[in-house]
């Protein structure tokens, strides 16, 4: 499942790299013709590349959300899982000490 979710990104960054060469090239074209200046140009770029950043930061979360789902679904432990076990141990442990 690991080198699904990999395989998955790293096509998404590929997708996302090339998506951004072409929107320079583009964005040079124009101002090469002087429909754009430089600094619109940049100004274009710079929002695009924070809009993806967004998307990338929401994807993010999305597929994080997805993750735990699936293995609270396949009924794999969590992190969480974990440590609330852990202190409990800790607090069972202490009783037991004080006891003795």
């Amino acid at each position: 499942m690991s080198d699904f979710f990999k395989k998955g990104f790293l096509l998404g960054l590929g997708v996302a790299v090339t998506g951004k060469e072409k929107l320079e090239q583009k964005l040079q074209t124009l101002v090469d013709k002087g429909e754009l200046t430089q600094d619109q140009a940049k100004n274009m770029l710079h929002e695009f590349t924070e809009k993806g950043e967004l998307k990338t930061e929401e994807w993010n979360a999305r597929s994080q959300e997805q993750m735990q789902e699936l293995a609270k679904d396949l009924g794999l432990v969590t992190k969480d899982d974990i440590k609330k076990l852990e202190s409990r141990m800790a607090e069972l442990e202490a009783k037991l000490d004080e006891k003795a």
